[in-house]
Parts: C-alpha cells; sequence; structure tokens
C-alpha cells in the first residue's frame, strides 16, 4: 500500500484527489494539509511514501515545503502538482528535490499512473515540461560545479555521467561503453550517491549546471532519451 499526503489550499482540489486515489486498491490518503506548514508538519509525523504537492500555498509554498521535507524526511518522495507550468517553478521544483512535476489537467489515469511511478523510485516529467528543462540548459550559460564533487567519480563513472547528462538509457550507455547492463546500472547507481543526486532526472540537471555537458548540446535528442529513460522498467534511481 502506498501512503499518500495530499497538500493544496483548495479544499475542492483535495476532495477531488482523494476521490481519485481512492478508487485505487494499492493507494491510500492518509493526510490532507492546507498549506507548506502543515505539509512539512504532517509529513514528519506521519512518513507517507507520496506527497502530492500543490506550489502556491499560503504560510509556506510548495517548493520551501519541498525542500525541507527532502531534507528531513528522504523516504518521502514529493510529486508537484500545479496549473502553473512556468519554467521556474520547474526549476526550483527540481532544485529542492522533487521527484516528479505534473500539471493539475493532467487525466485522472496519468495522476495515478505517476504516483505509481514515483512511488516506485522513478523520477517523472510530463513530456512538455521535460522539454522545458532540458532547452533551458541548453541555452543557458554552463555554470562550475563544486570541484570536490566531480572529483568524487571515477573517470569511468565520468564518462557515464555525461553519457546519462546527454539523456542515454541504461542500454545506450551500454553501447556507447561497450559494457554489461549490470556495470551500467551500478555505476549510475554510484553516481547517484555520490553526487547526492535523487534521480535521472537531477542528472541531466547536474550535467549542465557543471558544464559537462556543453549549452550548444542538442536538446531533442536529450528530450526523447530522458523521456524514453523514464519508463523503462529498470531506470529507476536505484538502478
Amino acid at each position: 500500500m502506498t501512503r499518500i499526503l495530499i497538500a493544496d489550499d483548495q479544499a475542492m482540489i483535495r476532495t477531488g484527489l482523494r476521490k481519485i486515489i481512492e478508487t485505487e486498491t494499492d493507494l491510500e490518503v492518509v493526510a490532507e494539509a492546507a498549506d507548506g506548514s502543515d505539509a512539512v508538519a504532517e509529513t514528519m509525523r506521519l512518513r507517507p511514501d507520496i506527497v502530492l504537492m500543490d506550489i502556491r500555498m499560503p504560510v509556506l509554498d510548495g517548493i520551501e515545503a519541498t525542500r525541507r521535507i527532502t531534507r528531513t524526511v528522504p523516504s518521502t518522495r514529493v510529486l508537484i502538482l500545479t496549473t502553473f507550468g512556468l519554467d521556474t517553478y520547474v526549476f526550483d521544483s527540481l532544485r529542492s528535490g522533487a521527484s516528479g512535476f505534473m500539471l493539475k489537467d493532467a487525466p485522472p489515469e496519468e495522476l495515478v499512473s505517476a504516483v505509481r511511478i514515483v512511488a516506485a523510485g522513478d523520477a517523472l516529467l510530463a513530456p512538455a515540461v521535460t522539454r522545458s528543462v532540458v532547452e533551458e540548459f541548453a541555452r543557458g550559460p554552463a555554470r562550475p560545479a563544486e570541484p570536490q564533487s566531480l572529483a568524487a567519480l571515477t573517470p569511468r563513472e565520468r564518462e557515464v555521467l555525461d553519457l546519462l547528462a546527454r539523456g542515454l538509457s541504461n542500454p545506450e550507455i551500454c553501447s556507447e561503453l561497450v559494457i554489461s547492463e549490470a556495470t551500467a546500472k551500478t555505476h549510475v547507481a554510484r553516481i547517484l550517491q555520490k553526487l547526492d543526486l535523487r534521480d535521472r532526472v537531477q542528472a541531466v540537471i547536474y550535467g549542465y549546471e557543471s558544464g559537462l555537458v556543453r549549452p550548444g548540446t542538442s536538446a531533442t535528442g536529450v528530450i526523447i532519451r530522458l523521456w524514453q529513460a523514464e519508463r523503462e522498467p529498470w531506470s529507476r534511481s536505484a538502478s
């Protein structure tokens, strides 16, 4: 049973989300919160598997609430649900540690699927949001990462990170480096652990921010490959 907390300042939205979730036998709503502060407090008290988090809420917004939750209760994963698809919200949400970002106008079946994907350890972005993220980092100037972060990686891990940040799936990494699937999965898991990244989406962002992937890289291929990788059964953050 996947335990879920719904955080939204609109009672009607919370009720609608609860009704959608409660039709599924493997999902359970354990609490609701009307603002970010309550969401943090209830998460610390109940330790749900997933928090469905609105962005614009009183007292404490969803982005700061997500940041506090992912720092204090790392076992809980946050799926952002919002009516706003503005780039700044996407970037801030992902940097705060969110594992997914979906718009509220998504069909109910997509919401349920998103909850299961994130609960399983995958990262999830709606295709339009993925495009926005990758294209923004492809356009923007590279920002150097802290030297010690990349220095923690072995030369082979840096090669894998470069391919991962370009959106290559595990099978494509295997083909590019002529390594086995098990070896690729091990490298990905170690990279995410060493760099304190939650999933492949954050690895893409890290690749651009660190300068490992330079501006001007074709964003289209990255978008397609990342979209496919998110849907592979073995593309979880632990794999």
